[in-house]
């Protein structure tokens, strides 16, 4: 089973790839993840990536589709892989279908995480982040914990994006629809895309996402 997971900045991506990865044993496959993995790791393609970064040049999309390669030719038992970030234009998903095609793969469902962008502005403005294992916090809706530590990994190192205020997120967001609606209607033509609730219960977002897979 792979997936893309489309959405917003604060749509609730990460979250609901991170609980499949756990419950249904995929791989997820976010874009800053790989590049950031791939600078580390002192192969032929991560020295690429490390020199492009440090000139402060944007990352090709071929050298995405050659991380993604390595990834879809990892031979590790899983239940499938679930692209985060990834693709953002046209001609990205179209490098990706030929991916998969040449690598015997296919792509089950896009889910997109709708929003209502007002109340995702509320959503994002009041939230921080564990550096250490990545959990979410929110100032009203989960706030940190009073003894200033994690409750997932005991860690006491929180962050907070400084763009994530009203003005930041608008502009974010409008960014994301310019890129994303024709997206939106290459995936519709092809039948693969399915629509939830990213505002939600988490749990609720959940099941919606596992009734998709199940079907």
């Amino acid at each position: 089973m792979n997936i893309i997971l489309l959405g917003p900045p604060g749509a609730g991506k990460g979250t609901q790839a991170r609980h499949l990865v756990e419950t249904r044993n995929m791989v997820q496959l976010s874009t800053g993840d790989m590049l950031r993995e791939a600078k580390d790791s002192g192969t032929e393609m991560g020295n690429m990536v490390a020199d492009v970064m440090a000139r402060g040049d944007l990352v090709t999309d071929e050298i995405v589709i050659g991380l993604i390669r390595e990834k879809l030719e990892d031979t590790t038992e899983h239940g499938g892989f679930i692209f985060d970030g990834f693709p953002r234009t046209l001609a990205q998903a179209t490098a990706l279908d030929e991916l998969l095609k040449a690598t015997g793969k296919t792509l089950d469902h896009v889910i997109e995480l709708r929003v209502n962008d007002d109340a995702l502005v509320k959503r994002i403005a009041g939230r921080s982040t564990c550096g250490n294992c990545g959990e979410v916090y929110h100032d009203v809706t989960k706030p940190q914990p009073a003894d200033g530590k994690c409750s997932k990994c005991g860690a006491s190192d929180f962050k907070r994006r400084a763009d994530d205020n009203e003005e930041s997120l608008r502009n974010r967001l409008m960014e994301y629809y310019k890129k994303t609606s024709p997206l939106l209607g290459y995936y519709y033509a092809h039948d693969l895309l399915k629509r939830v609730d990213g505002l939600a219960d988490i749990n609720v977002v959940q099941a919606s996402i596992e009734a998709i897979l199940d079907a």
